[in-house]
This record gives C-alpha cells, sequence and structure tokens, in this order.
C-alpha cells in the first residue's frame, strides 16, 4: 500500500465527472487500499478517487471516532437509490480544501447501493454522520465540492484563500 498524494482546490482535476468501475478486479482493489492508507494518513474521514488524481468511481470511508477499532468501506460506483426528505445541518470538511469547514445541509439519511471490495453489489442505508460522509463523497465523482452546497460568498472567500495558499506554497518553492 502507498500514500498518495491529495490534489488542493482549486483544481480542475476536482470537477470531473468520474468513469464507472464497471468490476472491482485487482487494480480497484489496489486503489482502494492506497486510499484508505491515504485518507488515514491524512487525516480524515472519506476519500474519492478523483482527490488522488484518479478519475474512477471510487470512494472509501471510515467514520469510527478515535480509540474506536476501525470501520473502513470501501465502495466502488456508489449511487444514491434514495433519500429521506429530512434534512439535516453538518459542519464538513474536505481534505482536498484544507483547515477550511462550513455548514451544508444535506438528507439526514440515504440509502447507496456499490459494489464492495470483493465485486458484490450491496446497499447500505446509513444516517447521520455516515450519510453526510456517503453523499459528500459520491459528490467528489461527479465533480461536486462541499463549497458548491453553501453561498457563493462563503464559497469565494474560501477558493480565494486556498488559491493564496497555493501561489504562496509555488512562490516558497521556486
Amino acid at each position: 500500500m502507498a500514500v498518495l498524494p491529495i490534489i488542493v482546490a482549486p483544481d480542475s482535476r476536482l470537477k470531473v465527472k468520474c468513469a464507472s468501475v464497471g468490476r472491482v478486479d485487482d487494480a480497484a482493489r489496489r486503489l482502494m487500499d492506497d486510499m484508505l492508507e491515504t485518507m488515514y494518513a491524512a487525516p480524515g474521514i472519506g476519500l474519492a478517487a478523483p482527490q488522488v488524481g484518479v478519475r474512477t468511481r471510487v470512494i472509501v470511508l471510515d467514520v469510527a471516532r478515535e480509540g474506536e477499532e476501525r470501520r473502513p468501506l470501501r465502495l466502488a460506483d456508489p449511487e444514491i437509490v434514495w433519500a429521506s426528505d429530512d434534512d439535516m445541518s453538518y459542519e464538513e470538511g474536505c481534505l482536498s480544501l484544507p483547515q477550511h469547514y462550513a455548514e451544508v445541509i444535506r438528507p439526514r439519511s440515504v440509502t447507496v447501493r456499490f459494489r464492495d471490495y470483493d465485486n458484490t453489489v450491496r446497499e447500505l442505508t446509513a444516517d447521520g454522520l455516515l450519510s453526510t460522509c456517503l453523499q459528500h463523497e459520491i459528490d467528489h465523482l461527479d465533480g461536486i465540492l462541499f463549497v458548491d452546497r453553501i453561498s457563493a460568498l462563503k464559497r469565494n472567500m474560501i477558493l480565494r484563500k486556498l488559491l493564496k495558499s497555493k501561489k504562496a506554497k509555488t512562490l516558497e518553492t521556486a
């Protein structure tokens, strides 16, 4: 397994719609394992393939709290097949938008259909943090960042700060 570099916004690679995996094979499993190692090292609770420069519909997540046993989830071709009518607000962050957070309103519960690590089609119904995390990571597969779901004023402020930070890092390494 390997820790992969995480793409930081603004970056056009984060705005692409990803291709279906179709079948979970050894290459997809290796990607899932590398993504999990990357997510844990960051540290984070979710990661989508486009965040590491791979344009396939793969996400990994683990919402276990600190001190709890890890509960990693590896999903290929995830799709939301049901969402509750009631919403909840959660302060979201993202490994591709480091140190920036905002309240995002999403459905409280969802059911997701996906292919697991062994290529078996499964469904998972989730609520609370797991529901939010699933929706956040699935958004990445369609080129949507959490800042796309908040006010334009807040979004632009966050993206300007990230761009300024990127420019400063580029000047430091030049």
